[in-house]
């Protein structure tokens, strides 16, 4: 039993297998992730608050359904990625995208997904390349996923689909080398693991850009952080690529998730000083 296991009391451990069994029984593809995949995949065991599912956009309004039916408290915290179910003090995170809209849920994710048991209940979990993808992202002042991405790769480098990573990444694919070239300072021993071939072609493609300027004045770094470059697009005109066409956001959902940063801790809120008398 997983360390994630143990630390359960019966009745969270209750609940979180009756949100899989009725999911189940409803017919509701899911997937397992956080502290329990990563646990399977890198042998570091961790106990957190709630249990994450991933789910497939489409069957999102179905799973609230099925759970509201049995008694669960359901809320779409967040439309563009997020919903909850919850029964008393514990919570069930059903997650269809990422908080920044770029690690969409797809079939993909079903179809390269481990087979695994989870609270003694046959599931399946979130591909590691898809751990790494959507914690990749995760640059914030008070929480940095990138020792979860280095022991991800650590533990899985050798067995990764580096093609469909590399897809994944796509025009972000410098969030990815940034994660490589960590890991190979972390662990100077595992370097090499990392097929020389990958870090060739996105060695390549930086050289390509060295000398050829963007053609749009974007700031990139809200993918990465929802609050430390909101200064960027709210005081110095650059885009937000989060929103459509670009991203997948709109602009009434990136509101409502910045506005959510302060129901997640305390912030500071950025802006320019002011220009000298």
């Amino acid at each position: 039993m997983s360390v994630a296991e143990t630390a359960l009391d019966p009745v969270s451990r209750e609940f979180y297998r009756r949100v899989m069994r009725e999911l189940e029984a409803g017919g509701i593809p899911f997937l397992v992730g956080g502290a329990y995949a990563f646990e399977r995949y890198t042998g570091i065991g961790r106990h957190t608050k709630d249990f994450d599912l991933f789910l497939h956009p489409r069957d999102v309004e179905r799973a609230l359904a099925v759970l509201a039916a049995v008694g669960c408290e359901t809320e779409l915290s967040f439309p563009h990625w997020l919903a909850k179910a919850r029964c008393g003090d514990d919570v069930v995170d059903l997650i269809f995208s990422s908080g920044n809209g770029v690690a969409l849920v797809d079939d993909d994710w079903f179809r390269d997904s481990v087979a695994e048991r989870v609270l003694d209940v046959p599931v399946r979990l979130i591909p590691a390349e898809e751990m790494i993808w959507s914690k990749s992202f995760v640059m914030e002042r008070e929480r940095y996923d990138g020792a979860d991405v280095a022991h991800v790769l650590r533990a899985c480098a050798d067995t990764l689909d580096w093609p469909r990573l590399l897809r994944r990444f796509d025009a972000h694919w410098r969030v990815l080398l940034h994660h490589l070239v960590i890991f190979g300072f972390i662990y100077p021993c595992e370097r090499t693991r990392v097929p020389a071939a990958v870090m060739r072609e996105l060695m390549g493609r930086l050289d390509a850009e060295l000398t050829r300027p963007a053609r749009e004045r974007a700031c990139q770094g809200t993918l990465i952080s929802r609050a430390q470059y909101l200064v960027d697009v709210e005081y110095w005109n650059y885009t937000d690529p989060r929103l459509a066409p670009q991203g997948n956001m709109t602009s009434e959902e990136r509101a409502r998730w910045t506005a959510g940063i302060s129901e997640d801790g305390p912030r500071t809120t950025e802006q320019p000083a002011p220009k000298a008398a």
